[in-house]
């Protein structure tokens, strides 16, 4: 089972992504800032860091980058309302997929499962 480190400051949306993805059979972590997350990056595994770009403390930029430079194999999405914003600069993590909001559950999930599978088929899982 994939594990997924979900990074999210509005508590509704932490809670109702966390949900929708361990229905699907993730596993899956949250928390709502940055400076959360790091503490589980250092002492777990994750396969995959799904991470809000604006929140309080740690932007998601920095966790990504943060997060890649503590297991390099890590893959990351972000998930914004500020995609434009947050992409100017190239401050992004390389190879990193970019999720617009609003966005429907359907298409998170499958972005979710294109990670997994394209690793499935490059034999990094």
């Amino acid at each position: 089972m994939a594990k997924i480190l979900l990074a999210e400051d509005d508590s509704s949306m932490r809670e109702y992504l966390q949900r929708a993805l361990q229905r699907v059979g993730y596993e899956v972590s949250a928390v709502g800032c940055g400076t959360e997350a790091m503490p589980l990056l250092e002492t777990d595994r994750f396969d995959l860091l799904l991470t809000d770009i604006v929140m309080p403390e740690m932007d998601g930029i920095e966790l990504a980058q943060k997060a890649s430079s503590i297991d390099p194999e890590i893959r990351v999405m972000f998930i914004t309302g500020f995609a434009a914003v947050a992409l100017q600069g190239g401050r992004t993590t390389p190879g990193a997929k970019l999720l617009s909001k609003p966005f429907h559950l359907k298409d998170l999930v499958a972005e979710v499962d294109r990670i997994f599978q394209t690793e499935d088929q490059h034999g990094r899982l």
